[in-house]
């Protein structure tokens, strides 16, 4: 018993690592502390490796993306909502304009990904792997801005992927989304009682 785990670490460490390092991102992104961004970079890294081997290309560049606003999340956190006075950002709803222009390139982006995964990959699942990439890239965007409606969108974004990952035999990376849908519900709540005590 002890040797099959130890066999199956040493052929899964990178989805394991990977794995464990979301889950710390998590725990921080929820206590909005600064350390999310250099976690969540790490992480990222590790899942880039991990779907290009499985083939899930558009995943592999939302981990692209991912890597890219962990830079761009670190700066907007520590500089502030006014970066010339480097007021601290503070948790806020999603104003119906940015409802509008989220829905508008949400639409656009996944329409893009799934014309390339289809037209230029070998991907088997190229609409729902566009789906969940369009989405994460969209809810990272608003994770980065502190728009409490990104853990909304997590939740069913997390809850698809388990799904996704269990086809592709990611048994690791499907139970680890289906801890962060759990962690998603958890990161809306606590950070709703956070905007609550701002107003």
């Amino acid at each position: 018993m002890i040797h099959s785990i130890t066999e199956w670490i040493a052929v899964n460490y990178v989805e394991l690592l990977g794995a464990i390092l979301g889950l710390i991102y998590i725990y921080l992104s929820i206590r909005q502390k600064i350390l999310t961004w250099p976690v969540g970079l790490l992480s990222s890294v590790f899942y880039i490796l991990i779907f290009f081997q499985a083939r899930l290309y558009a995943g592999m560049g939302l981990q692209v993306y991912y890597a890219a606003m962990s830079i761009y999340g670190w700066y907007y956190w520590v500089k502030g909502e006014n970066n010339t006075t480097g007021e601290k950002l503070n948790v806020s709803y999603t104003k119906p304009f940015e409802w509008i222009m989220i829905a508008a390139a949400f639409f656009v982006v996944l329409i893009l990904i799934v014309m390339v995964l289809k037209n230029y990959t070998d991907s088997d699942v190229p609409f729902i792997d566009a789906f969940t990439t369009t989405a994460g890239i969209i809810a990272t965007w608003m994770m980065a801005r502190k728009l409490i409606e990104n853990w909304i969108i997590w939740v069913f974004t997390d809850l698809i992927s388990v799904f996704l990952y269990i086809e592709k035999q990611l048994w690791v990376t499907a139970l680890l989304y289906l801890v962060f849908t759990t962690m998603a519900i958890l990161g809306f709540i606590e950070w709703r009682k956070n905007l609550k005590r701002l107003n």
